[in-house]
């Protein structure tokens, strides 16, 4: 609190998360290239320095995945529009111009181990073996989705392995798993698979039929975490130290009572890597219950109360946020010394509430603010190419470093190459068709 009341001082934003979440439901923020180039400009320029951004839902990714071609035969989600189908690459596409606005790009494995929403027909979903039943055989969570059993060795492999693919592939600041790397509903587990496996650790003896019986849920509680610690340990491993690996669970003990995940206690974990950041879904109606239920969040973080960031919402199922009480939220999160806020959802920053939170971060008279876990200009400027004589030859002069190439087709911005500069030095580069080159600083 002392750091950011000296800093409003001497007129420049404190260190915090300013993120939202970006989606390709209900807005049209990344709904074309073109909208993704004029989103992420925008939300720069109101003040924000964070985006997470969907890359896995509803069955399928949005990167070429060769990890789902071989699960499913399908390596990339196919998109309707106007002139017919399309397979977008919006992992790259949204990324590319994330950076090229200094903004940190979280991967948002949205849908974790759901396989797909109740309406859905999808190739994941025709894998029964892979998936999650209640007692009465349904595959149909009270909360409307369909699960992948999270014990399935199958399913854990998936979800590790596109997650995995994205860090290998994309120049990633971090990765995000939501409220899904969990039990799909505590009256889950009565398929084959769950109910073997329980009895092989029983003596033979399968899973009550009380959903909530004591050391069914235990047994089940500690499964959930068993893999936590294993995504986290392999993720790190795959990534290295200079990336985020972020969990946005729902509210304790809401969460624990209702999807086994006591996600307070994996912050306090001494025996494994844990999460680098908490984004809990404090999405209320109003400000006075936020308050509340924030409160009582940062109670349970203890001293990662520095990793934990508030999850607001402004728009979505039911009325929205009252504009006057907007920037109550984030201030709150900095009178209790949190790590920042990120908002739910674009569509409340770029369409409802753009003034009022422009208003609140004032980056005309207090500058951006940088993120609290890479500091000022972690992704700076690009190197803007000009052309070098032949046709589809570009060049820049770049410093000591690895850089990433990417081109301007249309109003999509793709990553073309990387390139390692070992001495500062003109680099020339061949981009076939594009309209104009841009060099990027790599962080992978």
């Amino acid at each position: 609190m002392i750091s950011s009341l000296v800093a409003f001082i001497l007129g420049s934003a404190p260190a915090e998360v300013r993120g939202t979440w970006m989606t390709t439901t209900a807005n049209e923020a990344i709904s074309t290239p073109a909208h993704t180039v004029a989103s992420m400009k925008k939300l720069r320029e109101i003040g924000l320095n964070t985006v997470y951004v969907e890359c896995w839902k509803n069955g399928y990714t949005e990167f070429p995945s060769e990890v789902m071609r071989n699960a499913t035969g399908v390596p990339l989600k196919v998109s309707n529009s106007p002139s017919g189908s399309v397979q977008r690459d919006l992992l790259d596409e949204t990324l590319n111009a994330a950076h090229r606005n200094g903004l940190i790009f979280v991967g948002w494995f949205e849908y974790g181990f759901m396989a797909a929403w109740k309406d859905t027909q999808n190739e994941l979903r025709a894998r029964k073996d892979w998936l999650s039943l209640d007692k009465n055989g349904n595959e149909v969570a009270k909360n409307g989705f369909v699960w992948m059993n999270p014990l399935h060795p199958d399913a854990q492999k998936l979800l590790l392995g596109i997650v995995k693919e994205a860090i290998k592939k994309y120049d990633l600041d971090g990765i995000q798993l939501d409220d899904r790397i969990v039990w799909p509903y505590i009256d889950m587990g009565y398929d084959e698979f769950t109910q073997k496996l329980y009895a092989a650790e029983h003596d033979g003896q399968r899973p009550p039929l009380d959903p909530k019986e004591p050391e069914w849920v235990r047994w089940r509680t500690e499964k959930v975490q068993a893999f936590s610690k294993r995504f986290v340990r392999e993720v790190r491993e795959a990534a290295g130290k200079d990336f985020i690996i972020s969990l946005s669970p729902g509210p304790h003990p809401w969460a624990l009572d209702n999807y086994l995940i006591d996600w307070p206690a994996w912050s306090r974990w001494t025996d494994s890597p844990t999460w680098d950041e908490y984004v809990p879904q404090v999405y209320r109606m109003n400000y006075l219950s936020f308050e509340r239920d924030w409160k009582e969040q940062v109670g349970f973080m203890g001293t990662r109360n520095k990793d934990l960031i508030a999850g607001i919402r402004l728009v979505g199922d039911g009325p929205d946020q009252k504009a006057e009480d907007v920037a109550k939220h984030p201030s709150l999160t900095r009178q209790t010394g949190s790590g920042g806020h990120c908002w739910w959802y674009s569509k409340g920053v770029l369409e409802k509430f753009t003034s009022e939170i422009a208003s609140f971060y004032d980056v005309a008279t207090s500058g951006q603010a940088p993120h609290p876990r890479f500091g000022e200009n972690w992704r700076p400027a690009p190197i803007v190419a000009v052309p070098a004589g032949k046709k589809d030859s570009w060049k820049g002069k770049l410093a000591l470093g690895k850089w990433r190439v990417i081109g301007r087709f249309g109003d999509s911005w793709k990553t073309l190459s990387t390139l390692q500069v070992k001495a500062s030095q003109n680099v020339v580069v061949s981009a076939k068709g594009a309209e104009a080159v841009e060099f990027l600083v790599s962080r992978r």
